[in-house]
């Protein structure tokens, strides 16, 4: 049986990785959060230890190592600045490390984290879990067969409220602002489906939203991301929170449907040694940091419509 630890417990998140390491076959042995409101805990693994420090989580974890057991993973559920920290810990006790996108925020990360994998033998996985739902799958086959440079519209609104901004995913030093917080998987899955990144335009980047053109090997995308309820289309707005349009070719690219088990499939990869690498995660890495760093253009030929009101075109 594998043996894991957990570091987020409390977050959102973290119930995916609790029930894709029982549907693994796995063990919670430990877990780790700031917060104590992990009673969900309960219905995966109430034998588990739990820990609110992580410097009592790691003595833990040190105590379980020298007196016979092992670790064979680690589960990192933390916010996105801490990710490299808690990889790195990972590595050190001799386990592998799964870590939810983004793994890291800035490039610089990405190459420290190679090295000490190299050094330690042990391995970096991420999950990208849209590289595993059959649709895009199926998407990715049919764009590959049209020899043409296909023409894309991304819009994702999820709706958040005040508490937001007063949280790690509010701070840009922390969560990398809305565009890695909420996009990473967007530009992953983009780079999945038409190849490398070749440039991009950084149209619109404030507190709520992020906008922009990117050009990929075999694809121009205008894309617009947004917490605010008000940027909700007329259509779903009062009834829905969260709404997600990909448009390629003047054509809907649907695939709202079957997430739940994609976590499961990711575990199941990993376990097999077949699953998402550093290198795999790094373009979408470099997109989103020479996002943040881009100085704005207000190009109205590129921009998606969605963004234009905020950018006074």
């Amino acid at each position: 049986m594998l043996d894991f630890a957990l570091i987020g417990a409390g977050g959102y998140i973290a119930p995916r990785h609790f029930g894709a390491i029982r549907h693994s076959g796995g063990r919670l042995v430990a877990a780790m959060d700031p917060n104590d409101s992990v009673g969900i805990i309960d219905s995966y693994a109430p034998d588990a230890f739990f820990f609110t420090q992580f410097e009592k989580f790691n003595a833990h974890i040190d105590t379980h190592l020298s007196n016979g057991g092992k670790l064979d993973y680690v589960s990192i559920c933390s916010p996105n600045h801490l990710h490299d920290a808690h990889v790195r810990f990972t590595l050190r006790h001799g386990a592998d490390a799964i870590c939810e996108k983004p793994l890291v925020i800035d490039c610089a990360e990405l190459d420290g984290l190679a090295q000490m994998e190299a050094k330690t033998g042990q391995k970096v996985y991420t999950i990208l879990q849209l590289r595993l739902h059959e649709a895009v799958i199926k998407l990715r086959e049919k764009y590959a067969a049209i020899n043409k440079r296909h023409q894309v519209d991304l819009t994702y609104i999820t709706s958040r409220g005040r508490w937001y901004h007063t949280s790690w995913k509010g701070d840009e030093a922390k969560s990398g602002g809305v565009a890695t917080n909420i996009g990473i998987h967007f530009f992953d899955m983009l780079t999945f489906l038409f190849g490398p990144m070749q440039h991009q335009v950084a149209h619109l980047r404030d507190a709520n939203r992020a906008a922009g053109f990117l050009s990929f090997k075999n694809a121009d995308v205008r894309w617009f991301l947004s917490i605010d309820e008000n940027d909700l289309p007329g259509s779903v707005k009062n009834k829905k929170r969260t709404y997600r349009s990909i448009v390629i070719d003047e054509e809907d690219a649907e695939f709202s449907d079957n997430f739940t088990e994609l976590h499961n499939h990711s575990y199941r990869e990993i376990i097999a040694g077949r699953g998402f690498s550093i290198e795999d995660v790094r373009p979408s890495i470099e997109t989103v940091a020479g996002f943040r760093t881009q100085q704005l253009t207000a190009s109205k030929g590129e921009a998606h419509p969605f963004a234009a009101p905020y950018m006074g075109t």
